[in-house]
């Protein structure tokens, strides 16, 4: 089945095309580079996965209860028009919420391999492209992976978001080499990383807990190299070109918070334009969405602060938005925590796997011996 056929709106045929500026850069310095980044190299060597082998495809996933979460996730729970809405509708909403974020996650990772190939092309240090080189290939297999999520399990799709489009257009046709790193490394790839970490936590469902937390043992490593390739590169950037920086990533992550928002959902479930309106309202207003918006913040103000972004203009910002808190969690922390989660998860999983081929082996021979 083509995935045209399961957009819930009609997604263009042609290729979206972003015209991109600046060099290729080659370098013929082949030295060992630097010892920090020359590691991050070889652990995203050693990751590698296979998500044919990996996932346990066989599980069954239930499309109109993805995740196996609680209503009370869902913005418009226990307002009046929640109550006026059928089983049956109450239903959609919870498949087209579901497809929705993993479709929105599928872009973001065709935007990520398509922005880690970029850096590949024009970042001027090696050891940094080598690292890329990882990361394009990590970003292939998650794209391949929702996209099997989306057809095979849950049905349904939905095209690239609005403000996503715009972020992933800004990102990739500004000619300096920093922003795709900026752009995706830090605010894409950030936002995403905490909102796999939001549901890893909190599904009850096997099949989506073990991509959110596969996912996130390789989308930790590509935040460590942004954070180490632009805090090198921003000590020595003037307070004009800081300026320029600071004015992107205050953009994007109002895009990126405005994004959430998921007008389309709503628009694409027969409700009457006054209905749409009173989603979009409990949206906004919804306790659950403010602390999932804050949250989603928790890796991308403490990464921007980190590689040196952090003007009072900046930090105004983050507390207009209610997320400035979120400067003081640890990136190295959580990123140990998302490693962890995922090798307990893959203990407990291929333990569970030989214990059963032990026992299916053991069956054998006693058939056998009868």
């Amino acid at each position: 089945m083509s995935t045209h056929d399961l957009y819930t709106i009609p997604a263009e045929l042609s290729t979206w095309n972003v015209e991109m500026a600046g060099a290729s850069r080659f370098t013929w310095e082949y030295d060992d580079g630097r010892d920090r980044m020359l590691a991050l190299y070889q652990k995203g060597k050693d990751k590698q996965w296979d998500s044919t082998k990996r996932i346990d495809w066989d599980l069954e996933v239930d499309p109109y209860d993805v995740l196996g979460i609680p209503d009370q996730t869902i913005a418009i729970h226990g307002t009046p028009l929640w109550e006026r809405m059928s089983e049956r509708t109450r239903n959609e909403v919870r498949r087209h919420g579901a497809a929705w974020q993993f479709s929105q996650f599928l872009h973001g990772e065709q935007g990520a391999m398509i922005c880690s190939a970029k850096i590949v092309e024009s970042v001027p240090d090696l050891d940094s492209k080598f690292y890329a080189a990882t990361q394009t290939m990590d970003e292939a297999r998650h794209a391949e992976t929702y996209a099997r999520f989306l057809q095979e399990k849950v049905g349904l799709a939905y095209p690239i978001n609005e403000h996503l489009k715009a972020l992933l257009d800004s990102t990739l046709s500004d000619s300096r080499w920093d922003m795709p790193y900026l752009g995706m490394q830090v605010l894409i790839e950030g936002l995403a990383l905490a909102a796999f970490g939001v549901m890893r936590d909190i599904t009850t469902k096997p099949l989506p807990k073990q991509i959110l937390a596969y996912v996130m043992q390789d989308e930790a490593r590509h935040v460590a190299f942004g954070r180490m390739a632009l805090r090198d590169y921003y000590r020595n950037l003037s307070e004009t070109e800081l300026r320029e920086r600071e004015d992107f990533v205050i953009e994007g992550c109002y895009l990126m918070r405005d994004r959430l928002r998921g007008r389309e959902t709503w628009e694409n479930l027969g409700l009457s334009k006054a209905e749409v309106d009173e989603a979009m309202e409990a949206t906004d207003h919804s306790e659950y969405l403010r602390l999932f918006r804050s949250l989603l913040f928790s890796r991308i103000v403490p990464c921007v602060k980190d590689i040196g972004l952090w003007s009072p203009r900046l930090r105004q910002a983050y507390a207009d938005m209610g997320v400035l808190e979120m400067a003081g969690q640890s990136l190295d922390a959580l990123m140990r925590q998302d490693e962890d989660i995922a090798e307990k998860l893959d203990a407990e999983r291929f333990a569970q796997e030989e214990a059963e081929r032990h026992a299916e082996v053991a069956e054998t021979v006693e058939l056998g011996r009868s």
